[in-house]
């Protein structure tokens, strides 16, 4: 066993972020002395490193939280995915370094602006959230997809698409126009009926998917045409608001 102390210096985790940790339930104490101080042992150092690798990737403490208290956390399963954030984080401060070497030895500016982009970082990293399945929503989904065939998904996904075709079609429009909002609303309805209760707030984080630029993106601009998804994206943005 370790006091907060010892556990402190270890790691170099202050002693208020170790007492604040066990505040919220992220990180507790294996157990408490009878003065009330705290006791880590190797497990619940084990799930620090957990911690402190996500915290490296920018999750929020809030995510890290459902993440590992998730039934079904698996350890190795998420030091995979936690590898490959790592280095896709690390290719891209490379690019940004070769960037800024370039400028230097260039004595000018180098208009590129590529190497900023994260969107397959950032894409990468709400899949690996939304993977645990620690959602009620995902729960849902789960319920509702079980014994579905492979025909009766595939015409949900269709049926899905025309929605996005629809959203195509109107993409000149006003995304705040009436013809627009009731389109979202028929989206946000299709996915309650379909998969699970689709909030304002999921609608939301869905609609900042479809329109990052990845592979939501290229998906729906694929089948409803160049600019469907960030019609549809700013669309549920007004529709959210």
């Amino acid at each position: 066993m370790m006091t907060v102390h010892e556990v402190s210096e270890l790691t170099g985790v202050s002693i208020r972020t170790l007492q604040y940790y066990d505040k919220i339930g992220l990180l507790r104490p294996a157990q408490y002395t009878e003065a009330g101080y705290r006791l880590y042992d190797n497990d619940a150092l084990e799930t620090l490193q957990q911690i402190l690798l996500f915290r490296e990737l920018e999750f929020p403490l809030k995510d890290i939280k459902t993440i590992i208290q998730s039934p079904n956390f698996d350890r190795e399963k998420a030091l995979e995915q936690q590898i490959e954030l790592l280095t896709m984080k690390m290719e891209h401060i490379d690019h940004l370094i070769t960037l800024a070497k370039k400028i230097k030895a260039e004595g000018g500016t180098e208009m590129s602006f590529q190497e900023f982009d994260k969107k397959k970082l950032e894409e990468y990293a709400a899949k690996a959230k939304a993977s645990w399945g620690h959602t009620d929503a995902y729960k849902e989904y789960e319920e509702k997809s079980k014994g579905r065939t492979e025909e009766t998904q595939q015409d949900l996904n269709e049926r899905m698409m025309a929605i996005f075709d629809d959203f195509g079609k109107m993409k000149d429009q006003d995304p705040a126009g009436e013809e627009a909002q009731t389109l979202v609303g028929k989206l946000q309805s299709f996915i309650t009926e379909n998969y699970y209760h689709c909030t304002k707030e999921i609608l939301a984080g869905l609609g900042q998917a479809y329109g990052c630029g990845g592979e939501f993106t290229e998906n729906i601009n694929k089948h409803a045409g160049e600019g469907a998804a960030e019609f549809a994206a700013a669309a549920i943005e007004v529709f959210c608001r």
